[in-house]
């Protein structure tokens, strides 16, 4: 066999700003990976970095020609587990272009044995979720028509960033435009532990499910006093990057929040679903804004879950790649059309 391996950058307009209580963006910068065995088989994978964790699209394609000259010393796709062992000594953080390596070969390889990738891990297709979609900050007004557009196409269950001034008025808003949907709220670590108490208590007024991440992730004791003063479930996302991370905020957080940007790679990631279950958590699998080039991996993960906010492709303009359908959420796995993941350019 004969591995042949390149990349390229692309830049991915959003169909709106998309703003958390730490930053905004209109365009997504997305590394697409693409490997090739010479039998006419290709995977594809895409790495979504984010500056927030170290990483950019230039730091991105600044390690790939190392990391991708070790897969082709392997040669052989099929050994994973070697070769993300050879990834990680190579560049030991990154993670975010590791990834796009690691979702290129199980593509690649599932092509090869003609499995989707949850037939390739041994998942049941109907135990698949649904993702929630996600309203960026913005004016009460325009959150409530952001609301009022996600539940015109069906998406039941949404994730409202808050970590503003302006929380209750934010909340009340989506309520009235999605009175009978899931609502979670994400902080993204833009409140004081003592902050967080209180808005939690007035979040929980408005039927809130879960709140993610309210404090930074620097304060685990404030993540502490967070969750044991809360009466809503308490998710962790920047306290959570990495496997060794899961014992470090198992007695701080209901539920651990994983993305493959941040671990590195989907074996990764299985590990720390797994991780994760052994210290009673719930698990939620997130996203960075990304192409189905890398969002598609994620979702054939959906079985081993209790949440998804895969939502990385659907907030787009429009992306270059199809992936699994998500209709209203919904993520169904069963309708894939190919081997792989489901990525396609379209």
């Amino acid at each position: 066999m004969s591995l042949s391996t390149e990349f390229e950058r692309v830049e991915l307009p959003l169909e709106d700003a998309f703003t958390i209580s730490r930053s905004t963006q209109e365009v997504a910068e997305n590394v697409i990976v693409r490997i090739s065995d010479g039998e006419g088989n290709e995977g594809v994978g895409g790495a979504a970095p984010s500056a927030h964790y170290g990483e950019t699209a230039d730091t991105v394609e600044a390690v790939l020609p190392d990391l991708l000259a070790a897969v082709e010393e392997v040669d052989d796709p099929h050994q994973l587990e070697r070769i993300e062992g050879r990834l990680t000594d190579v560049v030991e953080r990154n993670a975010a272009a590791r990834c796009a390596v690691s979702i290129a070969l199980h593509d690649l390889v599932c092509e090869r044995l003609d499995l989707s990738l949850y037939q390739y891990w041994g998942l049941d297709p109907t135990e698949s979720i649904e993702s929630s979609y996600t309203i960026g900050i913005d004016t009460a007004e325009r959150m409530r028509e952001k609301t009022e557009r996600a539940v015109e196409r069906g998406y039941s269950t949404l994730k409202v960033k808050v970590g503003t001034d302006r929380d209750e008025e934010i909340l009340a808003a989506v309520r009235e435009a999605a009175p009978d949907a899931t609502v979670r709220v994400d902080a993204n670590e833009g409140w004081t532990p003592r902050e967080a108490v209180r808005k939690v208590e007035m979040l929980d007024g408005y039927g809130v499910e879960f709140v993610e991440q309210p404090v930074p992730a620097g304060d685990p004791e404030g993540l502490r006093f967070v969750r044991e003063q809360s009466v809503l479930p308490i998710a962790a996302d920047e306290s959570c990057v990495t496997l060794e991370d899961i014992p470090r905020i198992a007695d701080k957080a209901d539920i651990a929040n994983l993305k493959l940007m941040k671990c590195g790679g989907l074996r990764e990631a299985v590990r720390m679903i797994h991780a994760a279950r052994a210290h009673g958590m719930e698990v939620m699998l997130g996203c960075m804004i990304e192409s189905n080039a890398s969002i598609a991996a994620a979702t054939h993960l959906a079985p081993l879950l209790d949440y998804a906010d895969l939502d990385g492709s659907l907030l787009l303009a429009e992306d270059p790649y199809a992936g699994v359908p998500m209709d209203g959420g919904e993520i169904d796995l069963e309708a894939i059309d190919r081997p792989g993941t489901g990525v396609r350019a379209e």
